[in-house]
């Protein structure tokens, strides 16, 4: 499996001819995505906004994923996943933001999207344990990095990996979060090759992605 950090939410799994995107950014929606266009066979939405639910940005050549933009459970193409949902409040208005799991060959990733809250009981159940939690870390409408950090381990993963922090003073969250974690000698990777082996040994290990 091979993971890619393209902003924002935004990510890109492969695993063999499997193609996921994880919170395609729109071509409308906001900086700074420099993502090519590409195919992918599923695509997942955590919030109806542009900067999430670009699935125009992940179908091409007329092949279109199996797109999916809320809670519930979902086998496709032998993966599982697993979404749900939580209010958010965005400039004013009250929105749901679905967090997910997905199983790709053997490994849970969990991504709790652009929440600002912690979690209640029932999401925090789902996503329990992941052996991959991408948490947003950027403030504002979302979690700061102090929050985003406490979160993180209270869900007992085994790799860590942040997001949002692409944008205005992302550098800064992103020292903050690898300060709290006690990890500030952490180097960003441009990707990630993941085997079911690498994770042994792993618990709450912050792996930086460097956005492409």
């Amino acid at each position: 499996m091979i993971l890619s950090y393209l902003g924002k939410s935004f990510i890109k799994i492969t695993q063999g001819d499997l193609t996921i995107a994880v919170n395609p950014i729109g071509k409308d929606g906001a900086w700074p995505s420099k993502a090519t266009k590409f195919a992918s066979s599923v695509a997942l939405s955590s919030l109806n906004d542009e900067s999430y639910n670009g699935f125009d940005t992940v179908t091409y050549n007329d092949v279109a994923p199996f797109s999916i933009s809320g809670p519930g459970d979902y086998e496709v193409k032998d993966v599982t996943i697993r979404g749900v949902g939580s209010k958010v409040t965005r400039d004013g208005d009250t929105l749901i933001n679905t967090s997910y799991t997905i199983i790709v060959d053997g490994i849970t990733l969990a991504f709790l999207g652009p929440t600002q809250n912690e979690l209640d009981a029932d999401s925090r159940q789902a996503l329990m344990n992941p052996d991959v939690l991408f948490v947003p870390i950027g403030g504002g409408d979302m979690l700061d990095a102090t929050k985003a950090y406490k979160l993180a381990v209270s869900l007992e993963p085994l790799i860590i990996i942040p997001l949002e922090w692409d944008g205005k003073d992302g550098d800064a969250a992103l020292k903050k979060f690898l300060k709290e974690a006690g990890e500030e000698g952490v180097a960003p990777v441009d990707k990630l090759a993941l085997k079911r082996k690498d994770l042994d040994g792993k618990e709450g290990d912050v792996i930086v992605l460097s956005y492409t």
